[in-house]
């Protein structure tokens, strides 16, 4: 068998990180016409790590245009938590670097326009950057931002460059990840930042993945898996450099990592460094800080099968909360299917009135949990379960209980 290579550093890839199975695309939810046909596409979620670049990622047996097409259901102003969290970023970086009238600022995977919207209230010029033409078309009919409906890359950076688009902020949020290439979407950057301006990616980190088996946060739209330490790389070969780190507690727990031209400025501050330290410490620096994942992936899966055996014994009904991308790995994994998990609910009507992909459960609105009335509810996108339990505290009017399945089953109220 061929040995694939790192899509960054190209040298072979010979250490796997965790072997997932055969997966549908975790963001292709079925019409009831999709599912009656019963085809459905299944394929490879492996995650491997890169023993010289150390950055680990999936086999790419899809192509992007396939995943990011105008049947993308993933819309990021229905979760209000979110929104929350990108209006905090909108007046923190407006006022750590000054930005006002004058400024430009870009965000690349601009989504629905749930983030640029907060600086066009406070009148800073924003253009967006998204290749799904039809949550571009939200953000462009609902929200007036102006978007560009295209794959970021060095060829899209330097076209921007070239009708004279100069950025003082860039932000690119949770979408490193989602990106085949990412030396090339990388490359794209230092072309539209001005001399002083300022990059900020989000993206989960690879530490918590780890710490907190946080393996259903793998799916074939995430081509990567990052830690600090790869990152630097692609960022150094691109003349670009990191300068700054918040740890964030979005996506079960993020980096926002600040980033300038190798000549800015910016000066490396403390917390950069330690978190470089924290990486060594825990091994991301060396081939054996990856080993022993999957038999832990395994314990977590086998647990929330006990619990569903548990619960089908003794009668209760199992739903589910939130058609989350990471539910599905999760679900298929486990090999759940509707006869575990009666029904799925989600607040996005484009999720609504289909089915989850492998698993095949019905999803409906969030009105419906109360025709169901079920005994349990898994919150499938833990990260967002405060805010999800807080939404449905109804529930324990009959009394249903919530259940998260990651790092472990547990019940928690």
């Amino acid at each position: 068998m061929t040995v694939p290579a790192c899509r960054f550093c190209r040298a072979p890839l010979t250490q796997t990180f965790v072997d997932l199975g055969l997966q549908p695309l975790a963001n292709s939810y079925l019409t009831k016409a999709q599912l009656e046909s019963g085809v459905e596409g299944t394929y490879p979620l492996h995650t491997r790590v890169c023993g010289t670049c150390f950055l680990v990622q999936a086999d790419d047996p899809v192509a992007a245009d396939a995943i990011f097409d105008d049947g993308y259901a993933y819309f990021s102003a229905y979760s209000e938590s979110w929104v929350a969290h990108a209006k905090r970023y909108a007046e923190a970086m407006a006022a750590r670097f000054g930005l006002g009238e004058d400024s430009l600022v870009i965000e690349v995977a601009s989504n629905d326009g749930y983030l640029l919207q907060h600086f066009k209230a406070m009148g800073v010029p924003v253009l967006g950057i998204e290749p799904t033409a039809n949550t571009a078309q939200v953000a462009i009919e609902e929200r007036g931002i102006p978007t560009e409906v295209t794959f970021f890359n060095d060829a899209t950076g330097r076209a921007l460059k070239d009708r004279g688009v100069a950025a003082d902020l860039m932000a690119a949020n949770n979408v490193l990840a989602h990106v085949p290439d990412i030396g090339d979407f990388v490359a794209g950057f230092q072309h539209v930042l001005k001399p002083e301006g300022v990059l900020t990616f989000e993206f989960p980190h690879l530490l918590n993945l780890i710490e907190k088996v946080q393996f259903d946060t793998i799916y074939h739209e995430h081509y990567s898996y990052l830690s600090l330490l790869a990152v630097e790389r692609v960022l150094r070969a691109n003349g670009l450099r990191p300068f700054d780190v918040e740890l964030l507690t979005t996506h079960g727990g993020s980096l926002r990592l600040f980033c300038a031209h190798e000549a800015a400025g910016h000066v490396e501050t403390q917390a950069l460094k330690d978190l470089r330290a924290r990486e060594h410490a825990a091994g991301l620096d060396r081939l054996s800080g990856y080993e022993g994942f999957t038999a832990r992936v395994e314990a977590v899966r086998d647990g929330f099968l006990a619990f569903l055996a548990q619960a089908k014994a003794q009668g209760k009904i199992v739903a589910a909360y939130g058609a989350a991308a990471k539910g599905n790995t999760f679900l298929n994994y486990a090999g759940v299917s509707a006869a575990d998990i009666v029904a799925c609910f989600d607040a996005n009507p484009h999720k609504q009135d289909r089915y989850l992909p492998g698993s095949h459960i019905p999803v409906h609105a969030p009105a419906r949990i109360a025709d169901f009335k079920p005994d349990y509810l898994v919150i499938l996108p833990w990260n967002l379960k405060d805010e999800i339990m807080g939404q449905l505290a109804y529930v324990k009017a009959w009394g249903g209980q919530f259940v998260t399945a990651a790092p472990d089953t547990k019940v928690v109220g």
